[in-house]
């Protein structure tokens, strides 16, 4: 079977997803969307009102940040992969608990086993603790692990992690917009030395 099938056969799996009370709450799912051959892969926390709405990530006001993140960086959201650790919105925005990240997480797994990218850059602290203990590291506060280059290990070869924040702070905290753009632009440096 093909990698389109696999990917197509597990987001069928997570729309129809009952693990969590999540699922009982949810308007839609949020599998992801993106490339399936991508070689970055973006994950955030949990989707939104507006990604429950439409079943898609990042439709809301921080998409268009982000879309604007990749542009700068000559990226279109068509070549990346974007997904969450917890598919289904938590009510209120609420931070996702222990026990849906557990139930949820092994889409995510999966999903990185899949698409095999070259890089994974957690958006937030919750992806980011979630994708640094995955992988072995000891996540710190984002505030000091944004914009570093890890390396890891896979079944698949070498991953480069590269923590971000999540694009919605440059909507309630405008001076961390540069922050976010020098990682970008940390991102694109990244990505060539590994082509």
């Amino acid at each position: 079977m093909g990698k389109n099938e696999v990917m197509k056969k597990l987001e069928e799996k997570i729309k129809a997803c009952k693990k969590c009370p999540l699922g009982e709450l949810r308007t839609n799912a949020v599998p992801g969307s993106g490339s399936y051959d991508a070689k970055i892969m973006f994950v955030e926390e949990a989707p939104g009102y507006w990604e429950d709405q439409k079943g898609l990530p990042f439709v809301g006001r921080a998409g268009k940040v982000l879309d604007e993140l990749l542009e700068s960086i000559g990226l279109r959201r068509e070549e990346v992969y974007i997904t969450n650790v917890v598919k289904c919105r938590p009510p209120n925005n609420r931070d996702p608990t222990e026990e849906e990240i557990k139930a949820c997480s092994p889409y995510l797994d999966k999903q990185i086993d899949i698409i095999r990218p070259k890089v994974i850059v957690p958006l937030g602290r919750h992806s980011m603790a979630y994708i640094l203990k995955k992988f072995g590291f000891e996540p710190e506060p984002i505030s000091k692990m944004h914009g570093k280059v890890l390396e890891a290990r896979t079944l698949f070869g070498k991953i480069v992690i590269m923590p971000m924040y999540h694009p919605a702070v440059a909507l309630y905290k405008p001076q961390l917009r540069e922050e976010l753009e020098k990682d970008f632009k940390k991102l694109k440096e990244t990505l060539e030395g590994l082509s």
